[in-house]
C-alpha cells in the first residue's frame, strides 16, 4: 500500500514539473476580452506617486513563480540579466506564488502553471503571456514587440 501511494506521489510530482516545463505560449488577442488592463503592484503601494512618461517602463515583465520550483530557478538569471540589460526600459517582477504574499497575484492574473512570464505595456495591457521555462532569446523577441531596444 505504501509503495502504491508514493508512486502515485512520484507521478503527481513529475507530472506538474512536465506541465511547467511545458513551454506552451499564449498571444493575448487585441481585438478580444483577454486583453486586461491590470494593476503591477498592491494598491496601497506607492499610492501617491505618479510616474512621469520618463519614469514609466515600456514593458513589464511579471514572472510568476516560486523560489521552490526548479525551472522557475531557472529563469531566476535571464531575469537578472533583462532587469539589467534594459534598465529604464522594462521593469522586472516576481512574485512568488507558492507564499501567503504572492498567491493574490496567481488569482488575479488567473496562473495555472508556473513558471508563467506575463508582459504588459506601458498602460499596463497585457500583451503576451507565456508557460513554461523561457529561453533568453525568445524573451527578447516579446519585449522588442514593444519597442525595447
Amino acid at each position: 500500500m505504501k509503495k502504491i501511494v508514493f508512486l502515485l506521489l512520484r507521478g503527481i510530482l513529475l507530472f506538474s514539473l512536465a506541465i511547467g516545463c511545458s513551454g506552451q505560449k499564449k498571444e493575448s488577442s487585441k481585438s478580444g476580452n483577454s486583453v486586461q488592463k491590470i494593476q503591477t503592484e498592491s494598491p496601497s503601494s506607492e499610492k501617491d506617486k505618479k510616474p512621469t512618461q520618463r519614469e514609466a517602463p515600456l514593458v513589464t515583465f511579471i514572472e510568476f513563480g516560486s523560489v521552490r520550483c526548479i525551472p522557475c530557478r531557472m529563469m531566476q538569471p535571464i531575469m537578472a540579466e533583462i532587469e539589467k540589460e534594459y534598465a529604464g526600459q522594462v521593469k522586472v517582477v516576481f512574485y512568488d506564488v507558492w507564499t501567503p504574499e504572492g498567491r493574490p497575484y496567481a488569482e488575479q492574473y488567473q496562473i495555472r502553471v508556473i513558471p508563467t512570464q506575463v508582459f504588459l505595456d506601458k498602460d499596463g495591457n497585457e500583451y503576451f503571456r507565456h508557460e513554461g521555462y523561457f529561453p533568453k532569446e525568445e524573451l527578447v523577441k516579446v519585449l522588442k514587440q514593444k519597442g525595447v531596444k
